[in-house]
C-alpha cells in the first residue's frame, strides 16, 4: 500500500510554502504566508506607547489579533464586529499567537513601545493558527528591522525565532502539516510551536477519538521538528538572518 496522502504528499512532507515580505506597504512590517490552500496576511504595527500597567517601566509589549475574512472558509463567516464580540476560538488563537511570539522578544531592548501583530486569514485550509505564528514572526522581524534603520532601536530586540506547524494521527498514521480534509478526520490533532533551535514553546494536542500514546506523541514531535526547519528556512528567505 502506498504511503502517499490524499494530495500525494509523503507523511513527513509539508504543503507548498511561500512567504512574501512587505505585502502591505503601509505597515511597519508585513508578510503574506501561503501554506497549501491556507493564506494569511500578517502585519506588525509599531506604536510609541505601552499599556498602562507598563508605563514608566522601560519595557515594551507585543500583542496579537487574529481574524478570518467572511469568505475564508467557503461558507460565509460572520464578522466579529457584527456579533459585538470575538468568538471563543478567535480569542484562544490570538492569545496563542501573542504568547508564542512574546517568548522570543527582549522587552527591555524594545523600549516603551507596543508592536501589534494582526493576522487576517484570506483562505483557510487547515493550520491557520500555525501560519499566523510563522508569518507573524516574519512581520515582527521586518518591523523591528525598520525601527533599527530609522534609528529608533539600537538593535533588533529578538532572542530567537519561532514558528509553528500542525501534525496529527490520521488513519493511525502520524502526518505532518494537516490540511482541512486531514484535520477534520484526525484521531489526534496537534499544533506545535518551536524556536529555531528546537525548544518547545507550546504544544496543543487533542485526542478526538482515541487516547494518544507517549510513543505517538514522540513521533508527532519529531515530525514537527522537521517541519519547523522548513518553516525557518522560509522565514530566513523572507526576513534575512534570524537568531536561533
Amino acid at each position: 500500500m502506498s504511503d502517499a496522502r490524499h494530495d500525494g504528499r509523503a507523511p513527513n512532507e509539508m504543503r507548498s510554502l511561500s512567504i512574501t515580505a512587505g505585502f502591505v506597504r503601509s505597515a511597519t512590517g508585513s508578510a503574506l504566508i501561503e501554506a497549501g490552500g491556507t493564506r494569511v496576511i500578517c502585519t506588525a504595527s509599531a506604536v510609541e506607547d505601552v499599556p498602562r500597567w507598563l508605563v514608566g517601566k522601560g519595557r515594551g509589549w507585543v500583542t496579537a489579533e487574529y481574524g478570518m475574512l467572511p469568505a475564508s472558509t467557503g461558507e460565509r463567516k460572520q464578522r466579529d464586529v457584527s456579533r459585538g464580540r470575538p468568538d471563543g476560538r478567535t480569542v484562544e488563537i490570538q492569545r496563542l499567537i501573542g504568547r508564542s511570539i512574546r517568548g522570543v522578544v527582549d522587552f527591555e531592548a524594545l523600549g516603551e513601545r507596543t508592536v501589534y501583530i494582526d493576522c487576517d486569514v484570506l483562505e483557510a485550509d487547515g493550520g491557520t493558527r500555525c501560519a499566523a505564528i510563522t508569518g507573524g514572526f516574519v512581520a515582527l522581524k521586518l518591523a523591528l528591522d525598520r525601527l533599527v534603520e530609522e534609528g529608533k532601536l539600537a538593535k533588533v530586540p529578538l532572542t530567537g525565532s519561532v514558528a509553528a506547524v500542525s501534525c496529527g494521527m490520521v488513519g493511525g498514521r502520524p502526518l505532518l502539516d494537516l490540511d482541512y480534509v486531514e484535520d477534520s478526520s484526525a484521531e489526534v490533532d496537534a499544533n506545535v510551536v518551536m524556536t529555531g533551535d528546537g525548544g518547545l514553546v507550546e504544544v496543543q494536542a487533542t485526542a478526538e477519538r482515541t487516547p494518544l500514546s507517549r510513543a505517538s506523541l514522540d513521533e508527532l514531535l519529531a515530525l514537527a521538528a522537521g517541519g519547523i526547519e522548513v518553516l525557518r528556512a522560509a522565514q530566513v528567505a523572507a526576513a534575512g538572518s534570524l537568531p536561533s
